[in-house]
């Protein structure tokens, strides 16, 4: 093969993992739900075997033309850190450091010295329901509104008239230098919005600053090998911009899709192109917008054959997630899940079931072998499964 296209559906779990109860997740299954409640119309990844995975006769075909299954996450937690880590084979063995109750005093305290700002918040909460909650008195102090979520995420959001967003990302990239050693969690994340109170609506100016990969990726390995390594969308915001040879922060999915598809249009790379498509997380399962979920898989369904379209016998194309995010569970955070996997490619075989797999990074392992570079990273490859 002479390039791998691997596209994360931010958040598109399909059903709880054995452990989901330890997160408090017992029960949620992102996707089955969305096709349940929702019944949105997906025939071409329906043609790949959607549906062949779980059985969903309604979403699946007789003689698929990909090939199909699911994975579990070998590393504990539920987040895009983690999950795309693991996508790249790099499993974590300890998970990212979680603050139900706020972050401490030493962490604040050094904070608000660093930046030379009081701060609102220092909670978990939805990002969308703390900018009501806060808003109106970030807008009259000019203090940023501090939070977190279940996931191992430092968020920091503003109004864009009060702080501007290149001086919100550099409040971040101080909070990244802070929050190491016992407190390095996954991500520091800018959530800037405008508006007005009763109408506040966050922007896409929204940057991630994750904690630098403990090891070696695909992605390092992939680019060593004298190969291009190309992110789409945050991509490079989840490895902090290592092990990329270039990389285009577009913002939604549509935009991404498009990227993807100029990407495949040019035929003076090889390597791999790593795509995330984050609406279905962000704008849908984060607030509980199962008709909006629904909408964003018939866009990358309906945009799908272009992406297909532009592939050739040696191109590899691969489309899973990194979590769950269900829009009709009774939270607004990532569920932990098992993720979709589907392959397809001119060059292999149709309709292979490649089962339940133990790791994300076998996905990583097998676009490590189809490119033919020699490694030795964890996970299990299904290249010779479908193989022709």
């Amino acid at each position: 093969m002479k390039r791998v296209v691997l596209i994360v559906l931010d958040g598109c779990g399909i059903g709880a993992m054995p452990d989901a109860s330890r997160y408090g997740d017992a029960g949620a299954d992102t996707l089955g739900h969305v096709l349940q409640s929702q019944k949105p119309s997906l025939p071409n990844m329906s043609s790949m075997g959607l549906g062949n995975i779980r059985g969903w006769k309604a979403y699946g075909d007789d003689e698929p033309i990909g090939c199909f299954g699911k994975m579990a996450e070998q590393s504990p937690g539920k987040d895009t850190t983690t999950g795309h880590w693991e996508l790249a084979c790099l499993p974590i063995e300890k998970p990212f450091p979680t603050y139900p109750n706020g972050f401490p005093p030493e962490i604040i305290e050094a904070f608000e010295t660093e930046t030379g700002m009081k701060i609102l918040g220092n909670k978990a909460a939805s990002g969308t329901a703390i900018i009501d909650e806060l808003g109106r008195e970030h807008l009259r102090t000019g203090n940023p509104i501090v939070y977190t979520s279940a996931d191992s995420v430092f968020q920091i959001a503003a109004h864009e008239s009060v702080i501007p967003v290149l001086t919100l990302w550099d409040i971040c990239r101080t909070a990244r230098r802070i929050l190491t050693g016992e407190h390095a969690v996954g991500r520091v994340i800018a959530r800037p919005f405008v508006g007005e109170p009763g109408s506040f609506v966050r922007t896409d100016n929204r940057r991630d600053f994750s904690v630098e990969p403990f090891g070696d990726t695909m992605l390092d390995v992939i680019k060593n090998a004298g190969y291009d390594t190309i992110g789409v969308g945050k991509i490079e915001d989840i490895f902090n911009h290592r092990g990329l040879t270039r990389s285009d922060h577009c913002a939604g999915n549509d935009a991404c899709i498009t990227s993807t598809v100029e990407y495949l249009k040019k035929q003076n790379w090889s390597g791999l192109l790593f795509v995330n498509l984050v609406d279905t997380d962000s704008k849908y399962g984060h607030r509980n917008d199962p008709s909006g979920y629904s909408a964003a898989l018939e866009l990358f369904d309906r945009r799908l054959p272009e992406i297909i379209r532009h592939l050739d016998e040696d191109d590899l194309l691969i489309i899973t997630a990194d979590h769950g995010c269900d829009p009709t569970y009774p939270t607004t955070d990532h569920t932990r899940e098992y993720v979709p996997l589907l392959v397809w490619s001119l060059g292999i075989r149709e309709g292979v079931d490649l089962g339940t797999r133990a790791a994300f990074s076998d996905v990583g392992k097998t676009g490590l072998e189809a490119l033919k570079v020699n490694n030795d990273l964890p996970g299990t490859s299904f290249w010779k499964q479908i193989r022709l």
